[in-house]
């Protein structure tokens, strides 16, 4: 797998694009910490912080958007565990979320869950714990499978799957809010209290152990108390969710009404080979929605927009099949030479990825994601993509200028981009030379 870094990018004066003239242009823009294109700071915000995905941006930069295009509409069609939509409800905007990955659609929904009664949740939590300690010494632990084992003592084991039966037990008394929320819950407990190094953003490191581990029940206390804390600030600022999250495809975009979407914040997946459906698979293994790696694509990877050689593989993607596609025709030529290119070099590598086929697959779909938010966006939108740009095997794709082609190509009017920060330029295993960056997309309708 090719891993790809980042770097704080020193403050300077942000290259822009005018793409109607295809003229380089200098810009003054304000200076933006490289960390808004991150999850990072989140982890301090009320319900941001409730549960850490593996893809993300500041929601502080989110709210900043929201205010200076004063939005009535917003819509992210990768929104991931709701950040956009969180940051929306608390100024009040309604807001469409599309999600594809059935696991996060849910985490999500739990987030978005922050209006309900904290009396209740708390009550259904204090239900929960009571029921799991009651059947805890008999609690079968025969549907943990091999990586779950690895990740825990006996004793967290115990005290996990006492939780889990409780839970699956009980979630049919409780309206589906109240559930969302005591969903989120548990499963943010479950880095926590692993011995093993389970980076809370991305894949499961079982040969790595940790010094501190919290106990499930403390962790779940501790847990639900910020999350009623974090309720009732939410709740001082807003009455209820205007949030409306949809687990449909950014490619068709169903449920979300044509010309109704005023401003669209989001950050699509990146073609850098990184595993969408592997960053919560201890979490479904957890609750037996995966027994193995194996079982990620049909539960979740093919349900997604294609980022990975795996992906492309699994589904026995034909490049001249997706070359064919119409929707690339406006930047055929040149993914055509990127991809060939990549067929060739890959043949040279021990690895032999099929990144020539994720290349095609990414910006197939990705031209049906423009095509479908050409529909649901109003005449004079704004489009804002925190992306990062792809070089495979070394082999570059312009990643902001195609997707600026395939804009215009389907009815936008003009893009330009804002450099964040620099990437690639600190992994001592990259496979490559090639600088890479992050930055915002904007995109005129």
């Amino acid at each position: 797998m090719t891993l790809i870094g980042a770097t704080m990018a020193r403050p300077e004066q942000q290259m822009l694009v005018d793409l109607p003239t295809r003229t380089p242009i200098q810009k003054k823009t304000a200076v933006h910490s490289a960390r808004s294109g991150t999850f990072t700071d989140n982890m301090k915000l009320p319900v941001h912080r409730w549960f850490r995905y593996s893809a993300g941006f500041s929601a502080e930069w989110v709210e900043s958007v929201l205010k200076d295009h004063k939005a009535r509409a917003v819509l992210d069609p990768f929104v991931g565990s709701g950040t956009v939509c969180v940051t929306a409800d608390k100024l009040g905007i309604p807001s469409y979320g599309i999600e594809a990955h059935p696991f996060v659609f849910r985490l999500g929904q739990g987030k978005l869950s922050w209006a309900e009664s904290k009396d209740d949740f708390e009550s259904a939590i204090s239900k929960l714990t009571v029921a799991a300690k009651k059947i805890r010494d008999s609690v079968s632990l025969s549907e943990a499978n091999a990586l779950i084992v690895k990740c825990y003592s006996i004793d967290s084991l115990r005290d996990l799957y006492s939780i889990k039966e409780a839970y699956l037990k009980l979630t049919p008394k409780w309206p589906a809010s109240i559930n969302s929320l005591v969903f989120l819950a548990v499963n943010s407990i479950l880095r926590v209290t692993s011995h093993v190094g389970t980076a809370q953003w991305q894949y499961i490191l079982p040969n790595k152990t940790k010094a501190r581990v919290s106990s499930p029940y403390d962790a779940l206390k501790l847990q639900a108390k910020m999350m009623m804390d974090d309720m009732q600030v939410m709740q001082c600022e807003s009455v209820a969710s205007k949030a409306t999250l949809l687990p449909t495809d950014s490619r068709t975009l169903l449920g979300v009404p044509d010309k109704s979407i005023d401003l669209v914040i989001t950050s699509p997946p990146y073609a850098n080979n990184y595993d969408y459906a592997d960053a919560t698979r201890l979490e479904m293994s957890f609750w037996g929605e995966v027994r193995s790696w194996g079982d990620l694509h049909g539960t979740v990877r093919q349900y997604l927009i294609c980022s990975s050689s795996q992906h492309a593989s699994k589904d026995k993607m034909k490049l001249a099949e997706l070359l064919a596609d119409p929707a690339i025709d406006p930047i055929k030529e040149e993914l055509t030479k990127v991809c060939n290119e990549l067929d060739v070099v890959r043949k040279t590598k021990g690895g032999n990825k099929a990144y020539h086929l994720m290349i095609a697959a990414y910006f197939t779909d990705m031209a049906k994601t423009f095509q479908a938010l050409r529909r649901v966006t109003k005449d004079g939108a704004t489009l804002c993509l925190v992306i990062g740009d792809s070089a495979p095997y070394g082999v570059h794709a312009p990643v902001e200028r195609w997707f600026g082609e395939l804009a215009l190509a389907y009815g936008f009017k003009s893009w330009s981009f804002e450099k964040i920060r620099e990437r690639n330029v600190k992994w001592k295993n990259r496979k490559h030379t090639v600088l890479l960056h992050e930055g915002r997309l904007w995109i005129k309708g």
